[in-house]
């Protein structure tokens, strides 16, 4: 049998996943903070892996106070949401919290200070989301994607 060749791993230089759900109704801050990370990709539809909603609720909560937090405090208190909650203390590592925190940061949502973490300059996340993600993301990966599109296309002549 011939021998496989190896694939090399393609890595992305920015991606974003984003999703349309109803409007919002009366739902919780948690079930609001867990849509929103629906809809821009930080949670996949049907994964009960939702650490990350929590992750993000802290941080919301802890901007209306303008406070900053270390990933240990935001550990300690992603515990004790769940506990409040009922919830399964499943991802509730610390290493698995900063790699939530770093998905944060990926999507510009997040930023790290003096070691500690914060919603993006305290701004508002309808704000973060226009400058970071609508006007800077989404619009250089579209024009990649339409570079591509015109490479094919050229050579298709």
């Amino acid at each position: 049998m011939a021998k496989q060749k190896t694939i090399s791993k393609e890595v992305p230089l920015a991606e974003i996943t984003l999703r349309k759900y109803e409007r919002p109704a009366s739902l919780s801050d948690r079930e609001l903070i867990r849509k929103i990370c629906l809809s821009i990709g930080l949670l996949q539809p049907g994964d009960s892996r939702d650490v990350i909603v929590d992750v993000f609720h802290v941080l919301v909560k802890s901007k209306k106070a303008q406070e900053q937090l270390t990933s240990d405090e935001i550990c300690h208190l992603v515990i004790e949401e769940r506990k409040n909650l009922k919830l399964p203390m499943l991802g509730i590592a610390s290493s698995n919290i900063r790699r939530q925190l770093k998905r944060l940061k990926d999507l510009l949502i997040v930023e790290k200070r003096l070691n500690a973490y914060r919603i993006t300059e305290h701004s508002h996340l309808v704000d973060l989301f226009e400058e970071k993600i609508e006007k800077f993301l989404l619009p250089a990966i579209i024009s990649r994607v339409k570079e591509y599109l015109k490479k094919i296309e050229e050579t298709q002549k």
